[in-house]
């Protein structure tokens, strides 16, 4: 629409002249302008900056720029603030993640952040170990799936992790004692083998966890009499607990060596009813951040629910935690309180340094506090094995917990997680306080050690016992003990009554294997000069077996005497019934993943076919079980492998 008056029209045909006095009036303002400009600019720029000036620049180089001409260096911050979290976002999908294989000091916190915790003042690690504890119970949440990564990325990824991948658990922090193989001996110059018997199965525990992750363990976590011994047998129990056992004794082929045997000893402790029994028990938990895992701490709680279905108004339960300084989470209170004991476990959490040894002293005095007399006195250290403060000495902590067993109050200890696990230090810690060492690998294997073997755990029926050979030499040329390696005695320290050894559990079952040479088919070659050997009768002794125990109540010990005769032997290991045959495989297992320099040679296939031969009953399905371990060594270990 148009208008014949429109003045935007007229302008468009002809636009006006100029006036003078406006141009006038621009030409003096502009020079009035310059002259102004031109004035403050002479004029010496002040220090510093006051409250109400108008900001110049970011960069110190770029001094009397506005803020309006930094268009090119704003831009520039402005694709920076776009391109870094892309980047990020690449990184994040591309890089290689931390596996728990190479897991750090400090534990991780939901969501699989880690921090150093050696870069954080320790005020701050307080905090940062408070935060994880209320972060706890999300850890035992699925993490949500990474995000799917392009070829070129899944390449990246898959060379990343060829190159890092570790062979071996011996990159992790789990620490063992190490030993060396018990050696081939003669008998004619070495006829006596004396050793304290062993009922802990922490090793059998560890190797399981280790053959299912797909590697391979550490030598010395190795310990074929605890491999050997996390097995029950059918062996003849005792008729009363003044002789809480009887050894069974046979003698049957060697099947990685035909020109060897194998004697068995085996004993079952006898089972008194649990319903007779009465126990004072102090939990004393590792609270400290290194206990902040799925495996450890939410399962330890777990773990312990089960103990309490097991126990009765007759037993006393309480806890002790230490975790930077030791704490009494719940004093001495029948076990039949179970909300009570169960809600005081659910408020534990995890954070803080390991003191070990101050939380003992403590859990020791609520012991002695709560004293059962006649019963069961115990305390049970649960933790990962980390102590990094305390009582800084190793031997001081053992001579301390050796006192207390003195006193009646013996120490177990379970064994939590991996990556930390200090076995060295459980191991020692439950050798000295009469008890046994377990370790908990996972829920099944706590029903196991807590619910099916609670009387072995907890109730003791004989103290210190300990077992002596002695070969006759006109009969057995050499022998070699399996295992035991951390378990040995002098021949002088059998009938020295205060020489401590290991105790057994109610109906627990123990198993000693011996590989013996008969006469005449030794490795070894005869002195030249030497004395010649003693010749005995035809179907004369082969050895003499001898035990000494004592009774819980009592100081001095009681002796048991056996023959080993020619009727004990078996032609043929099927012969000498399941057991045998089993336990011999678990032997063959543990010398082969040990890479023993003694029945290596036997191959997996033999091993799985003589496990077969002997799963017999298998109630708890635990042989099935190792003969599954068995394929997955096979596979990480293929024979002729040396390592």
């Amino acid at each position: 629409m148009s208008h014949d008056n429109d003045p935007f029209e007229r302008l468009k045909s002809t636009p006006p002249a100029p006036r003078p006095e406006a141009r006038a009036r621009a030409l003096a303002a502009a020079r009035s302008s310059y002259a102004a400009e031109k004035a403050k600019i002479s004029i010496a720029a002040p220090k510093g900056k006051f409250g109400g000036s108008r900001l110049t620049s970011i960069f110190t180089s770029l001094r009397r720029i506005s803020i309006m001409d930094m268009r090119i260096p704003i831009g520039t911050a402005a694709i920076a603030l776009l391109v870094l979290p892309l980047g990020w976002q690449l990184y994040s999908s591309t890089a290689l993640p931390p596996t728990w294989e190479h897991r750090s000091e400090t534990p991780p916190v939901a969501g699989g952040a880690v921090t150093n915790a050696e870069s954080i003042p320790s005020e701050s690690r307080a905090k940062t170990a408070n935060e994880l504890v209320m972060a706890e119970p999300r850890l035992v949440d699925a993490a949500p799936p990474p995000p799917s990564p392009s070829p070129m990325m899944t390449t990246m990824r898959s060379v990343s992790a060829d190159q890092l991948a570790p062979t071996s658990y011996e990159m992790r922090g789990d620490t063992f004692t190490g030993f060396d193989e018990q050696r081939l001996k003669i008998a004619a110059e070495e006829p006596v083998s004396t050793f304290s018997l062993d009922v802990d199965t922490a090793s059998y525990a560890y190797v399981r966890r280790m053959l299912e992750d797909g590697t391979l363990p550490q030598r010395d976590a190795v310990r074929i009499e605890e491999l050997i011994n996390y097995f029950p047998y059918d062996y003849p129990a005792a008729d009363d607990a003044e002789t809480p056992f009887a050894p069974d004794v046979k003698v049957f082929p060697t099947p990685w060596n035909t020109d060897t045997q194998i004697l068995q000893i085996g004993i079952k402790g006898f089972e008194p009813v649990l319903a007779d029994t009465r126990s004072n028990l102090v939990f004393l938990i590792d609270t400290s951040g290194s206990m902040n895992a799925p495996d450890r701490l939410p399962l330890l709680k777990r773990a312990f629910g089960l103990l309490l279905d097991q126990l009765s108004a007759n037993d006393t339960v309480s806890i002790v935690t230490y975790a930077g300084s030791a704490g009494i989470a719940l004093e001495p209170i029948a076990a039949d309180n179970k909300a009570q004991i169960m809600a005081a476990l659910d408020q534990l959490y995890a954070g803080g340094s390991t003191a070990g040894a101050a939380g003992i002293e403590l859990a020791y005095r609520l012991a002695e506090q709560a004293r059962i007399a006649g019963g069961t006195n115990r305390v049970i250290l649960a933790t990962d094995g980390d102590f990094n403060v305390g009582i800084n000495d190793p031997d001081a902590l053992k001579d301390f917990i050796a006192d207390k067993r003195q006193s009646g109050i013996s120490l177990s200890v379970l064994g939590f997680g991996q990556g930390n696990l200090d076995d060295a230090t459980m191991q020692a810690l439950a050798q000295n306080g009469n008890g046994n060492a377990s370790y908990i690998s996972s829920f099944a294997e706590a029903r196991k050690v807590l619910v099916e073997e609670i009387g072995g755990t907890l109730h003791t029926i004989a103290n210190d016992v300990k077992v002596q050979v002695e070969f006759n030499p006109a009969q057995i040329a050499e022998y070699r003990l399996i295992g035991y390696e951390t378990r040995h005695l002098n021949r002088e320290d059998f009938n020295n009554d205060a020489v401590d050894a290991g105790d057994i559990g109610a109906g627990t079952t123990v198993t000693a294997l011996y590989e013996i040479t008969p006469a005449g088919a030794g490795q070894v070659d005869p002195l030249r000069y030497g004395e010649a050997a003693p010749q005995g009768m035809e179907g004369g002794e082969l050895a003499f077996l001898k035990m000494r125990y004592k009774l819980p109540d009592s100081a001095v010990s009681q002796l048991i005497e056996v023959p080993v005769t020619s009727e004990l032997v078996y032609d043929d290991i099927a012969e000498a019934g399941v057991d045998a045959q089993f336990a011999a495989a678990v032997a063959a297992f543990g010398q082969k993943v040990r890479s023993s320099v003694h029945g290596s040679a036997m191959s997996w296939e033999a091993i799985r076919d003589l496990a077969r031969a002997g799963r017999g009953d298998d109630d708890g399905g635990y042989r099935a079980e190792f003969i599954r371990l068995v394929d997955m060594a096979a596979m990480l270990k293929p024979d002729g492998s040396t390592d």
